[in-house]
């Protein structure tokens, strides 16, 4: 395993962390500007979704003491009786317990972000910061209070509704934007959704039809991958008890492989079989198809559809208002699903599990104009004259795992920025987003139980 120094951390060819490399970002080509910035990262690491392969050979931790940091936490209070004046607020600890009343130092729940976690996504903020504020200068080096409204400052920071994603991200908007780097009462807004209507995960909460989808394609993801798992028995089911590794075993190949990321983020060691290669390919690509691959027009459309559209009507509010719309970047804290689901959607995901905070980028770039020479009229109309603007003025970079991503969808001719299949036209990807923007997602979701 390489060092936590290293560019990325990776288990046999199963990279379970990914940092933003500032040095290795690639400029965009003389002409272009950079105008609105979109971010979508996978929280830090955390603890797994159950406790599993405690028992010998493979003796994985049976209680994660990874959450040392302090779990201190600061409510306002309406207090009702007789207090000191300068006592406003209510202090407390949170801590958990096992089934049977004990308690560890550092003990916490499955599916929580862990001290490591905190600290790699602090990291990714403070890459952030030295990307977009120090080598670029796209954003302020010093958040400025413009408006009493949260929407006017130059970044939109949101999160799902889960714990570890908004963990993550308060740690990343530290990192961004520390509170030294803040105007006087200058605090960031965090925003999250209520679950039924939140679009930054697919939403079989408030889509009925999405989770029948995502059924199916389990099923058909079981049928194709259980007889290739079959020889994996030999190497791994000593671990599990002697049970067989089956996408919808028990547990679940998914499970194992969770399990084992978690552990090796955290520098646990883990079975050397999940050094080999072929076996991580093999599994990781399994489950990979079974969690990840939209297959469908319609799973794509009610899955993914809307936090596209979102997407494509930000950046065309800032085409049509220029420098009139402030908002410069938007971070979003999300989880693996969203990550693959926008790359499966546009036809570039690598079939590999997406990493702890690695991220998925959206750019929009507009193509320098030069200023035209102007009639006697056009002078004499002063500032009320204005050229007129196309949206193939306007291009799209989207990145994954720090690399620019080719989309299919932009391959032909006049779809991308001559010599530059990486840049988007806006007109090309709107025309695919508005394919997959559902017109009614409620009605196409099916009623709610």
């Amino acid at each position: 395993m390489l060092s936590r120094g290293s560019y990325s951390k990776i288990i046999g060819t199963l990279v379970v962390e990914e940092p933003l490399d500032v040095r290795g970002y690639p400029l965009a080509p003389p002409g272009l500007q950079l105008e609105q910035v979109h971010i979508f990262v996978r929280h830090g690491e955390r603890t797994p979704v159950r406790i599993r392969m405690t028992d010998p050979p493979a003796s994985l931790p049976e209680r994660w003491q990874m959450c040392s940091a302090a779990r201190q936490f600061s409510e306002a209070v309406d207090l009702t009786v007789p207090t000191a004046p300068s006592q406003r607020t209510l202090w407390f600890k949170k801590a958990v317990e096992t089934e049977g009343g004990s308690t560890a130092p550092g003990l916490w729940h499955v599916l929580s972000l862990t001290d490591l976690g905190r600290e790699t996504t602090f990291s990714f903020g403070r890459a952030l910061r030295k990307l977009y504020v120090d080598r670029l200068g796209f954003l302020p080096k010093v958040l400025q209070h413009e408006s009493q409204a949260y929407f006017r400052l130059p970044s939109t920071l949101r999160s799902t509704y889960v714990d570890r994603t908004i963990e993550s991200l308060e740690q990343i908007v530290y990192g961004l934007y520390p509170p030294t780097q803040c105007a006087a009462n200058v605090v960031p807004p965090i925003f999250t959704r209520n679950r039924v209507e939140d679009n930054l995960v697919s939403n079989i909460l408030g889509c009925p039809k999405l989770g029948l989808l995502e059924e199916q394609f389990t099923e058909a993801a079981a049928a194709r991958w259980n007889p290739r798992l079959e020889g994996l028995d030999k190497k791994l089911s000593k671990y599990i008890k002697g049970k067989p590794i089956r996408i919808d075993g028990q547990p679940r190949a998914s499970g194992i492989l969770d399990s084992v990321r978690s552990a090796a983020a955290h520098g646990i060691p883990v079975p050397p079989e999940f050094w080999d290669p072929e076996i991580v390919n093999l599994l990781e690509t399994a489950v990979s198809d079974e969690w990840f691959s939209l297959k469908t027009e319609e799973g794509r459309r009610l899955g993914i559809g809307r936090l596209l559209a979102d997407i494509s009507a930000r950046m065309l509010s800032k085409v049509v208002q220029g420098n009139k719309d402030p908002l410069k970047i938007l971070v979003h804290s999300t989880h693996d699903s969203t990550l693959a689901a926008l790359c499966a959607t546009f036809d570039v995901f690598d079939e590999k599990w997406p990493p702890f905070t690695s991220s998925v980028t959206f750019e929009l770039f507009k193509k320098a104009s030069r200023p035209e020479p102007r009639t006697a009229f056009q002078a004499l109309l002063g500032e009320r004259w204005r050229t007129h603007t196309s949206l193939d003025d306007y291009y799209i970079r989207m990145r994954y795992k720090n690399r620019n991503m080719v989309l299919p969808l932009c391959a032909e001719e006049g779809k991308h920025l001559p010599g530059s299949p990486e840049f988007c036209t806006l007109s090309a990807f709107q025309r695919r987003v508005k394919e997959l923007t559902p017109v009614n997602w409620a009605s196409e979701c099916g009623p709610r139980t």
